[in-house]
């Protein structure tokens, strides 16, 4: 399949407090109301764009999750934020939930460059999976609900745990993946590293960078329920699990396109490419213990060293039904002024 080609540009203008984050955009997605709300894998916030024009979006807002939802270490420690959905009034997000290794540095000698590849660490606020209410474009703590007065929209958090949370947990002694998270390998060495994310109703899909079992991706599903004022639980302690051919690639993010589900598939470790979008069908009627096989719908281009295609979002108010896509490691000309990013939209 031949590189889809660029339908449009548009350019993401940030205020100048965004400008050392703007290569390291990791989520993003156009909400029903037409703003568009994008993370970092590199802070603990959200940040906000408004639609100019069909080239623009700006008007940069910015907000702290931890105005909304206590965080479990302090807030200069990031989120890694890979993931954003709505639904229902409420924005979610979730964290990598994966481990890092220290990186080569030019500036250190072989001698230095080799101990740091020997450290592994992760952090207690990439464990978060939350929602915060989105009532007329702002983030709230707590508000009716619009449409539902008698129901209390709240910002809340999936339980933290000695592990990460509630998930970690559960998923510990899993047949498939209790041993990649035991084990401590890193998100980009192919260990568990959660990178989509999309809501459907009560169900909450996951899309996992890694592990990649023997060339399939692994997509989990859950559902959460509160305990207590601001903690949610998973619904009956469970999650399922399914196993999708992205012909060796894991997920970078999920879509949701009607019924359907959107991919965007990338490599799992440190590598430029392949990029693909797949269609998976009928979301609603996805079935367990069943090997999943996607319709390759797009192969988006990368670069070398640089152009990795990181997050997706679904764009519906245009004759021609298409997604906008960010890049974490942007090349240079895509960087306008001192903190702005362009972005590009293919048509699906």
């Amino acid at each position: 399949m031949d590189y889809a080609p660029v339908l449009n540009k548009i350019t993401l203008k940030f205020t100048g407090s965004f400008q050392a984050h703007r290569q390291d955009i990791s989520a993003i997605r156009l909400t029903s109301d037409n703003y568009l709300w994008l993370g970092s894998d590199e802070t603990s916030t959200i940040e906000r764009l408004s639609f100019i024009d069909t080239q623009t979006y700006a008007n940069h807002k910015h907000f702290n999750v931890t105005d909304f939802i206590s965080l479990p270490a302090p807030a200069d420690e990031e989120i890694d934020i890979e993931g954003l959905a709505e639904n229902d009034y409420y924005l979610w997000f979730i964290g990598s939930h994966s481990w890092k290794r220290k990186k080569v540095k030019e500036d250190k000698n072989d001698e230095k460059n080799i101990s740091r590849l020997t450290k592994v660490k992760t952090e207690p606020n990439r464990y978060l999976i939350g929602r915060i209410p989105l009532i007329d474009g702002e983030l709230v703590k707590s508000a009716p609900h619009p449409e539902k007065p008698e129901i209390k929209l709240t910002a809340a958090k999936l339980e933290i745990t000695s592990l990460g949370n509630l998930l970690i947990d559960a998923l510990v002694n899993d047949a498939h993946l209790g041993a990649f998270v035991q084990a401590t390998i890193p998100g980009k060495e192919n260990g568990f590293d959660i990178e989509g994310l999309a809501v459907h109703g009560d169900r909450i899909f996951l899309g996992l960078r890694g592990p990649v079992l023997r060339g399939w991706a692994v997509m989990l599903e859950i559902e959460l329920e509160a305990n207590g004022t601001d903690l949610l639980k998973l619904k009956a302690g469970q999650y399922k699990k399914y196993f999708i051919n992205l012909n060796g690639l894991g997920i970078r993010d999920l879509c949701l396109q009607g019924e359907d589900l959107l991919i965007l598939a990338g490599p799992t470790m440190d590598l430029d490419g392949p990029v693909r979008v797949y269609k998976l069908e009928k979301l609603a009627l996805l079935q367990e213990n069943v090997l999943h096989k996607p319709t390759q719908i797009l192969e988006i281009p990368y670069g070398n060293g640089n152009e990795h295609a990181e997050g997706m979002t679904l764009i519906t108010d245009t004759e021609t039904p298409s997604i906008l896509v960010v890049y974490d490691s942007p090349a240079p000309e895509r960087l306008v002024g001192v903190s702005d990013v362009m972005a590009d939209v293919f048509k699906l």
